[in-house]
């Protein structure tokens, strides 16, 4: 069944939390939105797969390998399998969407 969806009519987080959904998934890719409202550091993650990811919304600070880095509306990065990240800070709008492949 073919259906549309909208983007930005997702869950809102609680402050200081993040909604992952899943918007399309199989065998080798899955594409997430995510929305975020961190005032803390999230998850330290070292994943076993590529993470592209595009800031759709808001702002966001990372520290990617040790590394501060600070992201506005439009920017993307590609994070490539075991690269050591988390997300520092986001504003409380921010709006991700995120690439993950095998």
């Amino acid at each position: 069944m073919i259906r549309i969806d909208n983007l930005y009519a997702g869950e809102k987080p609680a402050e200081n939390n993040e909604v992952f959904s899943t918007l399309f998934q199989n065998e080798t890719v899955k594409i997430e939105s995510i929305r975020s409202s961190l005032r803390t550091p999230g998850q330290l993650y070292d994943q076993d797969y590529d993470e592209w990811v595009l800031l759709l919304e808001g702002e966001a600070k990372l520290e990617i390998t040790d590394e501060i880095r600070t992201m506005r509306s439009g920017d993307y990065l590609f994070l490539p399998k075991h690269t050591i990240h988390k997300v520092l800070t986001t504003s409380k709008d921010a709006l991700w969407l995120a690439v993950f492949s095998s």
